[in-house]
C-alpha cells in the first residue's frame, strides 16, 4: 500500500493571507457553504424568459419536485414585430404567429418533465420593446414580491443577472423583493444560479460577484444536494424547440452541454461575524 508523502511527521507551512481571512471571518471554513436541514423543502426558480431556470438549475428542479418555475418575461407584448426579430426568426417563428403562446406551451412541457410546475408574470420580453417602455427593476420587484408571498417558498433561486437586459432587471428586482421580505415570518432563504447563457463571458461573474460583495451581500458557493443527470436535463431542453437553433447558434448550447458544464449555486446571506476585518484583504 502506497502512502503520502511526508505521512507521520508534521509540516509547519507558512501563515498566508488566507488564514488570516479565515481567522478574522471566525468561521469553519469548510461548512461555511452547506444549506439547513428544512431550507429547500419548497424550492422556487425565478427565471427572466421561458428557458433560463431549465439551463440553469435543471438538477435543482429535477431534484426537488413540486418545484415552481416563476418566469418573469413571461408576457405578451403589445405587439409582434412583423416581420419578427432576429431571434424569433431564429427559432422559426413567422408573421402573425403567437410566439408567447407558443413557448409557454413549451415552457410547461419542458418544467413538468423535470417534475416542476410553471407560471409567469405579463412583463414582455425586452426585444419586443424600445428601451424607454420597458420594466423598471422597482415595478418587477413588486410584482415578484407579490407572487412569492403567495407561494411561500422555503428558498428562492434568482439568476446572477449578466449580459442580458431582462436578466440584469430580473436579478435586479430579486434583490429588492428579498429586501422587502426580509424580516417577515417565514421568509425564504435566497440563492442565486449562474445564467448558462452568459456566465463564461470573461470577468462578468466575478464581476457580479463584486457588486454583491460591495452592496453587503455574501455571495458563497452553496453546498446545495442535486442529482445530476444530463440525459433528462438535455431532453427538458428539448422541449424548448423554438429555443434550441438560436441557442446552437448565440450560445454554443452544443458544447456547453457536451462539456457537461456543470450548475453552481450561490447563497445570499448577510456578512458571517468580523466580516469588516477583511476590508483590509480586498
Amino acid at each position: 500500500m502506497g502512502s503520502c508523502p511526508g505521512y507521520g511527521r508534521v509540516v509547519t507551512q507558512p501563515r498566508s493571507e488566507a488564514d488570516e481571512m479565515v481567522e478574522a471571518l471566525g468561521v469553519e471554513a469548510p461548512t461555511w457553504g452547506l444549506v439547513e436541514p428544512g431550507v429547500l423543502a419548497h424550492v422556487v426558480v425565478v427565471s427572466p424568459h421561458f428557458d433560463d431556470a431549465v439551463l440553469g438549475a435543471a438538477h435543482l428542479i429535477g431534484t426537488y419536485p413540486g418545484t415552481h418555475v416563476l418566469t418573469v418575461f413571461g408576457g405578451r407584448p403589445p405587439a409582434y414585430p412583423d416581420p419578427p426579430t432576429d431571434w424569433d426568426a431564429a427559432g422559426g417563428f413567422r408573421s402573425g404567429d403567437d410566439v408567447v403562446a407558443i413557448r409557454r406551451a413549451e415552457d410547461e412541457a419542458a418544467t413538468a418533465s423535470l417534475g416542476g410546475v410553471s407560471s409567469w408574470l405579463e412583463f414582455p420580453d425586452h426585444q419586443y420593446l424600445e428601451p424607454g417602455a420597458r420594466p423598471a427593476s422597482g415595478e418587477v420587484a413588486e410584482a415578484l414580491r407579490s407572487a412569492l408571498d403567495a407561494m411561500a417558498p422555503t428558498a428562492v433561486f434568482v439568476p446572477m443577472g449578466i449580459a442580458n437586459p431582462d436578466h440584469d432587471t430580473t436579478h435586479d428586482a430579486a434583490l429588492a423583493a428579498r429586501a422587502l421580505m426580509e424580516g417577515q415570518p417565514g421568509a425564504p432563504a435566497w440563492f442565486c444560479y449562474e445564467d448558462h447563457g452568459y456566465k463564461h463571458l470573461p470577468g462578468l461573474l466575478a464581476w457580479r460577484v463584486a457588486r454583491l460583495f460591495r452592496a453587503g451581500i455574501w455571495p458563497t458557493p452553496a453546498v446545495v444536494p442535486v442529482e445530476v443527470d444530463m440525459g433528462r436535463k438535455r431532453a427538458a431542453i428539448e422541449c424548448y424547440q423554438s429555443q434550441v437553433a438560436p441557442l446552437r447558434r448565440d450560445h454554443v448550447l452544443t458544447e456547453r452541454l457536451d462539456a457537461n458544464v456543470p450548475e453552481q449555486y450561490w447563497r445570499l446571506a448577510p456578512p458571517p461575524r468580523g466580516w469588516e476585518a477583511l476590508i483590509e484583504f480586498v
